[in-house]
């Protein structure tokens, strides 16, 4: 609603300045430095003094006298040297909030968002860093659909690079295991199939450390997986859909759920990587190179790209290497080209898996299937992808403008973050050795090539396990199953917050402590405020008694009764805000932003459930107009998590 009463401020002034001075002019509305000036302020004024060669404050004066009024603002005030403050209606304002009149979010017609995110090489299992990637992208897929945006939500499977090569050299190099062998150890694994590769994974690098010739194995299995031909496709093939499985089984514990798989050797397999690159040859974007270090590659030059920063051969990209293989920018190119719908060519798509709730999942195929859905074709996209990729993102922009689609380009956005790390202390308490001095640093960093890190499903199942000591003595007498999902309901509350709570450009060191605590800027904190207000309305049924009608029971002149408390009003002013912080959010990339706000949602409560004892309130008026603020609260915290992918649980 306050999203509104701000539109319809900005059409009315902005109408009226029309009309008075002839003048078309954006009117652009702040926030008051302090909480006394009112609810809105306007600096047109400022803005418009140096064209009609005029005063601020004469111009803000004569706005003030003759705007027409303008629906639930009560009142227009001059204040400095220009700047406009406005006071909203306090009792219509909350009666339009009672009566449902804050419409919903209208429908974003701009077109189709893409947004691709988690990505993660399909060698072995998740690690704590693929977990920051993917809440933040699931996290501001969450935001773009309470906008009403469309999304259609991509999780790139990497299936025919480097890293799935090394894990099938080392099934049939190191461990002499055959095909048969390797299904046999999917069906029936001692432990996870993903926590098996991942152990492979790093006893391949180190032995490629000490035998550099064995090196070759990954050649000959890059280009036999490329080929789709031969022993080291099946494998492949086995290893990376098993181990996707394994990945998304571990993000849907976390509330993240995706559309479409689309994999890589669907883009070679289906000769979107051949159309590409007849394209970028035919547009001259890359140059066959006959000498050099690059000889025999085909590479896009730094010109292309000179504004980067990288300057010299250096910056000069490979897309594909002297011995043939393509490298992940040159794929990624067409993979970028087809989510704009730009390539002319589309995958095939079976069903790959249906979640809980009855959403299904689809993976990409190609053989022809029949009835399938279509994706692509979106109107912008977002690349969740680490910050150290940022060149290499770089350079794929730069291909769709040198293919001519500068427009596509600029509307490919790198939604880039910083690393995970872990704090000393959680490194003890997840079993991983440090020497003295990482003992010493603030964080540590991990390494998944070395097999030294956290896998995603240790750490949230050590939070689990962390929240349900604190729910068994909390509440020993229930049930040992509701326990456990309450804990859960904890733990993943308290992972997702702690990533999102920072700015996408800050490193993170995780640590168990601070992530689990009750007090503090904590998902923790955050649900238990959720949890004070349910309380307070299962007291009531616990006693007997119903909400109120409060629609029958509370109108204008009662609302602006009871919010003539200023305390009562600024807190009922940050609960009607959610929209206005998710959109802010989405404009800024910064989930981070929700984060906050439904932290400062939470504290505001608890200084109101502490000063405000609502079931012992005497005054009739006050007791219903008490609970239905812990009602709304309910009802507007919960909207917040959700876009989080935070539930409240049911006790804490």
């Amino acid at each position: 609603m306050f999203q509104q009463i701000e539109k319809s401020i900005a059409a009315a002034v902005a109408a009226h300045i029309q009309i008075r001075y002839g003048v078309d002019f954006p009117v652009l509305l702040e926030q008051p430095k302090q909480t006394d000036f009112g609810e809105i302020a306007i600096p047109v004024a400022f803005q418009l003094a140096k064209q009609l060669k005029k005063a601020p404050r004469a111009i803000a004066q004569e706005l003030v006298a003759e705007l027409p009024p303008i629906a639930g603002v009560s009142g227009l005030e001059v204040a400095g040297n220009g700047y406009i403050n406005v006071r909203l209606d306090r009792g219509l304002y909350a009666a339009g909030l009672l009566s449902g009149d804050a419409a919903a979010s209208a429908p974003d017609t701009a077109g189709k968002i893409i947004v691709e995110h988690t990505n993660i090489n399909p060698n072995k299992a998740a690690h704590i860093g693929h977990l920051r990637n993917a809440i933040l992208g699931d996290t501001f897929v969450r935001m773009l659909r309470a906008m009403g945006t469309e999304v259609e939500v991509q999780n790139y499977i990497d299936n025919t690079g480097v890293q799935v090569a090394d894990v099938v050299a080392g099934f049939q190099h190191l461990e002499h295991k055959t095909p048969a062998d390797v299904a046999a150890l999917i069906a029936n694994p001692g432990r996870p199939f993903d926590y098996y590769c991942w152990d492979l994974y790093a006893r391949v690098s180190s032995y490629y450390d000490g035998h550099p010739e064995a090196k070759q194995w990954r050649a000959e299995t890059l280009h036999a997986i490329e080929a789709n031909q031969g022993v080291e496709a099946e494998l492949a093939h086995m290893v990376a859909d098993a181990v996707v499985r394994a990945h998304i089984a571990t993000m849907l514990r976390l509330g993240v759920v995706y559309d479409v798989l689309p994999r890589e050797s669907e883009i070679l397999h289906l000769q979107f990587w051949a159309t590409a690159f007849e394209q970028l040859k035919e547009r001259r974007a890359i140059h066959f190179e006959t000498e050099g270090k690059n000889a025999g590659c085909w590479v896009m030059h730094a010109e292309a790209f000179l504004d980067s920063g990288a300057t010299g051969e250096e910056a000069d990209k490979i897309i594909v290497r002297s011995n043939g293989i393509v490298t992940y920018v040159g794929k990624d190119i067409a993979y970028q080209l087809w989510k704009f719908g730009l390539l002319g060519k589309d995958f095939y798509y079976r069903e790959w898996v249906v979640y809980p709730n009855g959403h299904r999942l689809w993976v990409t195929t190609d053989q022809p299937q029949t009835a399938t859905p279509r994706f692509g074709s979106a109107a912008r996209v977002f690349n969740v992808i680490d910050s150290r990729q940022a060149y290499l993102q770089y350079v794929v922009a730069a291909g769709l403008r040198a293919l001519g689609y500068t427009k596509e380009a600029d509307r490919s956005i790198h939604f880039s973050y910083e690393m995970v790390a872990l704090s000393p202390r959680t490194c003890v308490e997840m079993g991983i050795e440090l020497s003295e001095a990482d003992q010493r640093k603030p964080y540590v960093e991990v390494s998944g090539r070395k097999g030294l890190g956290v896998k995603a499903d240790d750490l949230i199942d050590k939070l689990i396990e962390n929240a349900l000591r604190e729910v068994d003595a909390r509440h020993p007498e229930d049930p040992e199953e509701k326990r456990r999902e309450v804990a859960t309901q904890i733990a993943v509350g308290a992972l997702r917050y702690f990533m999102l709570k920072f700015t996408r450009n800050s490193v993170i060191a995780f640590d168990f402590q601070e992530a689990l605590s009750f007090e503090g800027e904590t998902g923790p904190y955050v649900q238990y405020a959720a949890v004070r207000a349910r309380n307070i309305l299962r007291k009531l049924a616990d006693r007997g008694l119903a909400l109120p009608d409060f629609r029958s029971a509370l109108g204008r002149e009662a609302f602006a009764r009871q919010l003539a408390q200023e305390d009562l009003w600024q807190l009922l002013l940050a609960l009607s805000k959610v929209d206005v912080a998710i959109a802010r959010a989405v404009d800024s990339g910064e989930p981070a932003h929700v984060a906050r706000y439904a932290f400062q949602l939470a504290q505001s409560f608890n200084n109101f459930y502490h000063g405000y004892p609502v079931l012992a309130e005497q005054d009739p008026e006050k007791r219903v107009f008490l609970l239905w603020m812990c009602d709304y609260f309910r009802s507007q915290l919960d909207r917040t998590l959700a876009v989080l992918g935070i539930e409240a649980p049911e006790y804490m």
